[in-house]
């Protein structure tokens, strides 16, 4: 049986994440990131590599992808009111070219935590450009991204792709149910 934890940490450890889907909007548009350049590189290396050796459809679609954005940890937590964050490498013609953050809030029935990563790929140049050229990105505005779950991965070749952007789940692990990107904020960080 599932039972919610009302400890004292868990009652903070909820303000604090009730807080940071506020916390957002009063920053200024370029943040800094919480971990060093060189934690991201090696994370969202490594995250990249078991991606492609547990899913062939996602290393078919990196191969023609012409830049990655990985975020190798974001942690989800709430209790009513939630958000999850993590930070990330945009990989553009093999090199580590810009840090990113992810951010979203939610509310609504909802209780626990959880961690997870996601890779974007980017097909376009059009895609890479607006990433790159603007000041936050929403997933869900701006460049079609289709996230690619197990059914979709089935029936998924390279010679099929049409969209901008294709992002691939991963290491989901936590008491929350489903994952989902849609409405994260992404904006550039200087690391």
């Amino acid at each position: 049986m599932f039972k919610i934890d009302f400890s004292l940490k868990s009652i903070l450890m909820a303000c604090v994440v009730a807080g940071a889907t506020v916390t957002p909007a009063l920053l200024p548009q370029t943040a800094f990131a919480q971990a060093t350049k060189a934690d991201l590189d090696l994370d969202a290396k490594q995250a990249l590599t078991n991606l492609y050796a547990k899913n062939p459809t996602a290393k078919a679609i990196g191969a023609k992808a012409k830049a990655v954005l990985v975020f190798p940890n974001v942690v989800k937590a709430g209790l009513v009111f939630g958000g999850a964050y993590g930070e990330g490498v945009l990989t553009h013609k093999g090199e580590d070219d810009a840090y990113y953050n992810s951010f979203s809030g939610s509310w609504g029935l909802q209780a626990g935590a959880q961690s997870y990563g996601y890779a974007v790929f980017l097909m376009t140049d059009k895609a890479v450009t607006y990433i790159k050229e603007t000041k936050g990105w929403e997933i869900g505005v701006g460049p079609t991204v289709v996230v690619v779950d197990e059914g979709l991965a089935a029936n998924l070749s390279t010679s099929t792709l049409k969209d901008d952007a294709y992002a691939f789940i991963f290491n989901q692990q936590g008491l929350m149910a489903g994952v989902s990107i849609e409405g994260t904020k992404i904006s550039k960080i200087k690391n």
